[in-house]
């Protein structure tokens, strides 16, 4: 697949830099969601993440959003898969913005876009646990008759966004996520909490988590396949699975991402690189209709770890040079030069190289 041609152009969640930090993350679904936050001008100022505002940082509800930013990283058109997920995972954003070469902004791209497209990937069609014994964060569990106040020291110890609910059987009660609790942890103060009786007024602290837990969760068992549980994430639109044993102990959780996690380490991506220069509208896209057959085309010569690809438009559509550098793991690159008058000829000429 090609970023290009899975930019999301519509439908994005705008925020204006005025709005209360509630306000905005009343419109998001998820921990790792965002909204794109810009100026009354149409500039593009940051995003706006729960992560960051509540986990990482502990900004007020009624903060102004202009005040919250972060500023995630920003994605190119022809940034490679393992790049685009490797951000995502070091961000904890899985909706990024992407900029084209003029460093106008063009749309957003998102993880589950990206899974979705990939879906059917040898990659995926691994048994779970071989995933699991790849983990390094440890599964993190909590009693269902545990307080709120715990919940909290959890998610900020271990900078995580979900905890597996046990009872005292230990057997699975159910998932709690930071983004459950959003709504109560910003509300204003006189705002009285959920379970609240005859104004009797608790705080949220003392609460027992399963006033708050999913009871509805997916499951799956180690010997499953990682496709069966991304299938899963996808068909009903949430962000893990738990797995548990023969007994429904939870033994771990497979969450988005892992599969980032395994994209980023996908040893078969050779990286392309696109460089244009003055290239009109209409030729970006003969450009990036191009894109996927370099990819393929590359991913086929022995030894090439890398291919850059640089596209120059002189005289207003006159003439065009383009030149393709193969880069191999040893010995000197390969280098293709064509001009010609016509992009799509020379184009061609690049294939039949």
């Amino acid at each position: 697949m090609t970023i290009q041609n899975a930019i999301k152009t519509k439908n994005i969640i705008i925020i204006n830099p005025e709005e209360t930090l509630s306000s905005a993350l009343s419109k998001l679904h998820s921990s790792h969601d965002a909204g794109f936050v810009f100026s009354q001008d149409k500039h593009y100022l940051g995003v706006v993440n729960p992560y960051h505002c509540l986990i990482r940082n502990s900004f007020p509800g009624n903060a102004k959003v202009g005040h919250c930013l972060f500023h995630a990283p920003r994605l190119k058109v022809n940034f490679p898969i393992t790049k685009i997920a490797q951000l995502m995972i070091e961000s904890k954003v899985h909706y990024l913005p992407v900029f084209d070469k003029k460093e106008n902004f063009i749309g957003i791209f998102s993880a589950r876009h990206l899974l979705a497209d990939l879906k059917d990937s040898p990659i995926f069609k691994i048994k779970i646990k071989e995933v699991l014994t790849e983990k390094k964060q440890p599964m993190i569990t909590i009693y269902d008759n545990d307080l709120i106040a715990n919940a909290l020291n959890l998610f900020k110890k271990y900078k995580i966004s979900k905890l597996i609910v046990i009872g005292k059987d230990m057997k699975l009660r159910g998932i709690l996520t930071y983004f459950d609790l959003i709504s109560f942890l910003i509300a204003p103060k006189s705002k009285e909490a959920l379970g609240e009786r005859a104004g009797n007024k608790v705080n949220l602290n003392y609460q027992q988590i399963k006033n708050f837990a999913k009871s509805y969760v997916l499951t799956l068992t180690e010997n499953d396949y990682l496709n069966q549980a991304l299938e899963l994430i996808l068909d009903k639109k949430i962000g893990s699975v738990v797995i548990v044993d023969n007994k429904k102990y939870p033994i771990g959780i497979i969450t988005t991402r892992d599969f980032l996690r395994l994209l980023s380490k996908k040893n078969n991506e050779k990286k392309i690189e696109i460089t244009e220069k003055n290239l009109s509208k209409e030729n970006r896209q003969i450009l990036g209709g191009f894109f996927e057959y370099l990819s393929n085309w590359v991913k086929k010569i022995p030894d090439v770890t890398k291919a850059k690809l640089f596209v120059k438009e002189e005289k207003k559509g006159g003439l065009f040079e383009v030149v393709l550098s193969l880069i191999y793991r040893k010995g000197q690159p390969t280098i293709i030069k064509k001009e010609g008058k016509n992009l799509r000829k020379v184009l061609k000429k690049i294939k039949g190289s």
